[in-house]
C-alpha cells in the first residue's frame, strides 16, 4: 500500500503537539526607535503593543540611527541584493570593510564574512577538521548544533567533553597521540544555560597538548570586552585563541556571520567550504549595518553598561522572589519551569494578558524536564521594564492556578 506523505508528516507534527513542544510563531512587527516594543499581530484579534523580552538584539543596535543610516546609504548607493555568491558576483566593498573590521575587532590577520552564524560554524569546523590528515575533534556537550553539524561534516573522530570539565577535556586529551591534530571547538557564553566557558584554562590545555582552539563568541560580541570584541577580549587572551566565530545577528542587530584568525586559516576555508562557496554573500545594506554597529561598539560602552544594569536588577529581583533562574555570570537568564504544557501556558499568560512576549524553550533545545524561559534584559528596556516583567512574572508563579502546582 502506497504511503500516505501529507498523513505520515501530520502525524509527526501531532506527536510534537501531544508532547507540548509545539511552536507557535508571533506575528511581530518591531518599532524602529521604540524597541523593544513591537506591534502584535494574532490572526484573531487586534493588533496590539507587546514588550519583547527573548530578542537576541542585545543592544538595541537594530534600531540605532547609526546602522540605519548606514543601511539606507548602502541600499540607496548598491541595490537590495548581493547579485550572487562571492566566487561568481564579485565581493562588494561593503563586506571587504566588514572583514577588515572584524578582523581589527579581534586583533586578527583575517576574517571571513559568510550568510550567518550558523553557517559560519558549520562551514568553518567542517573545512579545518576534514583538511587536517586523522585529525581529533574535542566538542563541550553542550556546543550549538552549528558546531555540531560542523564537526560531523569534517568526519573527524569526535571526543565530547561534559560542559566546561576540564578535568574530563584532559582525560580525552591524554587519550590521543600529542603528535595528531587536534581541534578543541567551544563557546564563550552558552545561551540556554547563561554561563561562561574557563576559556583561559582550554587555551592552558590546548598549548599543552598541542590543539588548535575555535572558539564560538556568538552570544559575546559586542556585548563584551573593552571593543566589544566578546569575553574572550574582556579576559584578555585573545591572543590565546586560534579561531574566532561571531555574528552580526545578535548584539549586533545585523545579520550574518564570521570567522577571525590568521590569514592562512581564513583562506583555507575560503578556498574549500561548500557553505561559503556556494551561497549568495550577504547583501550591501546587512553589511554596511553590520559594519556600522561593529564599529560604533568599539568605541561606545554606553549600551553595555545599560545591559549590565538591567541584568543585575533582573536578577536581583529573580532572587528576592525567589524564582528558580540558573545563575551563571552572562547577561542571559534562563528561569525554568521543567514542564513543557506549564512553560507554553506561562508564556500565553504573560502575553494575553501582560502584553509580554517570551517564547517557551522546549525539548530538543534543552534536556526534557528543565524547560525554561529565556530571559534577555536589553539595553533597550528600561528599569520600569524590569521591574513589570519581574514583579509580573512573582506574581504568576505562586498565585496562578495554572502554574502554582509547579512553583
Amino acid at each position: 500500500m502506497a504511503i500516505d506523505y501529507n498523513k505520515h508528516y501530520q502525524t509527526c507534527v501531532e506527536a510534537v503537539k501531544s508532547e507540548g513542544r509545539y511552536r507557535v510563531f508571533a506575528n511581530l512587527e518591531r518599532k524602529a526607535g521604540d524597541f523593544p516594543r513591537a506591534i502584535y499581530r494574532p490572526k484573531d484579534g487586534e493588533a496590539r503593543d507587546v514588550t519583547i523580552w527573548c530578542n537576541n538584539d542585545y543592544l538595541g543596535m537594530g534600531q540605532h540611527p547609526k546602522i540605519i543610516a548606514a543601511a539606507r546609504e548602502a541600499l540607496e548607493n548598491s541595490g537590495a541584493g548581493a547579485g550572487g555568491t562571492r566566487n561568481i558576483s564579485g565581493t562588494t566593498r561593503y563586506v571587504v570593510e566588514l572583514e577588515e573590521s572584524v578582523a581589527d575587532l579581534h586583533e586578527k590577520e583575517a576574517g571571513l564574512v559568510m550568510s550567518s552564524g550558523y553557517v559560519a560554524n558549520e562551514g568553518a569546523l567542517g573545512t579545518l577538521g576534514k583538511l587536517l590528515p586523522d585529525c581529533a575533534v574535542f566538542s563541550d556537550e553542550l556546543n550549538h548544533a552549528s558546531m555540531i553539524h560542523g564537526i560531523k561534516d569534517s568526519k573527524c573522530e569526535k571526543f565530547i567533553y561534559r560542559h566546561n570539565d576540564l578535568e574530563h577535556l584532559e582525560s580525552l586529551l591524554k587519550s590521543v597521540d600529542i603528535k595528531r591534530p587536534k581541534i578543541i571547538a567551544f563557546e564563550s557564553v552558552y545561551s540556554m544555560d547563561g554561563d561562561i566557558s574557563p576559556i583561559k584554562e582550554v587555551a592552558d590545555l590546548a598549548e599543552k597538548y598541542n590543539a588548535l582552539t575555535y572558539l564560538d563568541e556568538v552570544h559575546a560580541v559586542g556585548v563584551y570586552g573593552s571593543r566589544g570584541g566578546g569575553v574572550a577580549q574582556e579576559r584578555g587572551i585573545m591572543d590565546r585563541i586560534d579561531v574566532i566565530e561571531g555574528t552580526f545577528g545578535k548584539g549586533y542587530g545585523a545579520m550574518g556571520g564570521y570567522i577571525a584568525a590568521k590569514a592562512s586559516i581564513v583562506d583555507a576555508v575560503r578556498s574549500y567550504s561548500s557553505s561559503f562557496i556556494f551561497t549568495t554573500a550577504l547583501p550591501p545594506v546587512v553589511s554596511a549595518a553590520a559594519r556600522a554597529a561593529v564599529e560604533h561598539l568599539k568605541v561606545s560602552g554606553i549600551e553595555r553598561e545599560a545591559v549590565r544594569r538591567n541584568v543585575t536588577l533582573l536578577k536581583g529581583m529573580l532572587d528576592d522572589a525567589g524564582l528558580p533562574y540558573m545563575k551563571g555570570d552572562s547577561h542571559i537568564v534562563p528561569l525554568i519551569v521543567g514542564e513543557p504544557t506549564c512553560c507554553k501556558d506561562l508564556c500565553d499568560i504573560l502575553m494575553n494578558e501582560y502584553n509580554i512576549y517570551v517564547q517557551p524553550i522546549n525539548y530538543p533545545t534543552v534536556p526534557k524536564g528543565t524547560e525554561r524561559l529565556r530571559l534577555t534584559a536589553t539595553a533597550a528596556h528600561s528599569i520600569d521594564d524590569v521591574k513589570f516583567l519581574a514583579e509580573t512574572l512573582q506574581d504568576l508563579w505562586f498565585n496562578h492556578h495554572a502554574l502554582s502546582a509547579v512553583a
